[in-house]
């Protein structure tokens, strides 16, 4: 393990100790699309211990320009026992679990109960709603991302009791989801958004830096421009 995280184990942030924190986290990613494939790479990489996927979704040729773990031999194939099996090229020592479905109000209690970080990597609102109601209850942090064309915004939501939640963002159930359509997205947008989403989530397991709590991060590739504002 110290030759693998070597160069992490060096910074004063991580050390032994914040990488003993990772080793021993169970993080959950719902979606492995554009958003999700970046973090579960940055998550495995950095030896986040056991890492759950949930995914319905099969590959398609039109993913492959931003979903990153993917490639043609993958078109048609399950999107989280690919990535399973692409995550374990790089990483053996981790625990990856692969669960092919649909997260619903049926099972997303089930899931998420066993699971210290909830991880956004998922397209739509109706699930956020979902995912952030859930977490709430549970008291489990929820990293949340949503991306479109060459904007995205990344909060963390849930990390405690009276924290802000996705409701907070967008009160409005009803509006958010009847506007909901379709968008175009470059490939780039997603693995910058992802990799930020992976960096908020090392910085809450091992415990250092200035996580997103109670803020909202909103970043435009076109421009470059940043801003971060309170919720």
């Amino acid at each position: 393990m110290k030759d693998r995280y070597h160069r992490q184990t060096l910074l004063s942030e991580i050390g032994e100790k914040g990488q003993n924190k990772l080793m021993h986290t169970r993080a959950l990613i719902v979606g492995v699309g554009g958003l999700g494939c970046p973090i579960a790479l940055y998550l495995t990489g950095a030896g986040v211990g056991h890492i759950g996927l949930v995914d319905n979704d099969i590959v398609s040729l039109s993913n492959l320009h931003r979903q990153v773990l993917y490639d043609e031999s993958d078109i048609g194939q399950s999107k989280v026992e690919s990535a399973v099996r692409h995550l374990h090229k790089k990483n053996n020592e981790i625990e990856l679990i692969a669960y092919p479905v649909r997260l619903t109000k049926d099972n997303a209690e089930q899931l998420i109960a066993s699971y210290d970080f909830v991880i956004d990597g998922c397209d739509n609102a109706a699930t956020r709603y979902l995912l952030s109601d859930v977490c709430e209850k549970q008291q489990k942090p929820y990293v949340y991302a949503a991306i479109g064309a060459f904007q995205g915004q990344i909060g963390i939501f849930c990390y405690r009791k009276g924290a802000p939640t996705y409701r907070t963002l967008f009160p409005d159930e009803e509006a958010i989801n009847f506007i909901e359509t379709e968008k175009g997205v470059v490939g780039t947008t997603p693995a910058v958004v992802g990799s930020l989403v992976a960096n908020e989530v090392l910085k809450l397991i091992a415990g250092y830096g200035n996580p997103l709590l109670g803020k909202l991060l909103f970043i435009d590739l076109l421009t470059l421009d940043i801003q971060k504002i309170d919720l």
